[in-house]
Parts: C-alpha cells; sequence; structure tokens
C-alpha cells in the first residue's frame, strides 16, 4: 500500500490520467483507506474544476466572478456526496 506521501506525489498524474493502471490500482487501494487523502484528492479535483472556469481575460467585475466560484463550488460538493 502507498504511503500518504507517496499517495501526494502521484495525485496530479492520477487526476490526470496519467499513470498505469497498476499505479491506479495502487493509488485508489489507498485512497479506500485514507479519508485524508481522499479529502485531499476531493480538494485537488475542486481547484483543477475552479481553475478550468476562470475567465483567459482580466475580468472587469470580480463580485460577480466570486459569486460564480462560490455558486460551482456548491454545487460540486452536492454532486461530490
Amino acid at each position: 500500500m502507498l504511503t500518504c506521501k507517496e499517495q501526494v506525489a502521484r495525485s496530479s498524474d492520477y487526476l490526470d490520467g496519467q499513470l498505469t493502471f497498476r499505479e491506479r490500482l495502487l493509488v485508489r487501494h489507498h485512497l479506500m483507506f485514507c479519508p485524508n487523502c481522499r479529502r485531499f484528492i476531493r480538494q485537488m479535483r475542486l481547484m483543477q474544476a475552479t481553475l478550468r472556469i476562470l475567465p483567459d481575460d482580466p475580468v472587469k467585475d470580480v463580485d460577480a466572478l466570486a459569486q460564480r466560484l462560490a455558486a460551482e463550488r456548491l454545487k460540486d460538493q452536492k454532486g461530490g456526496e
């Protein structure tokens, strides 16, 4: 079984689908038994989703963007649980 440190080191590759089948199994096995690493992966997924929806150009209405990001976060939390 992977240690938490090994899990964290593989997290980006895991989320990007860049691990071998064996490595994915090791990661998933660790996640089954480690609530802290599951929480870490959820946070990384949220960060990736947030970065994907950020606009490329500078935003004039920062408050509207903050509200949109908060709404997306709530939607992701409700869908992931």
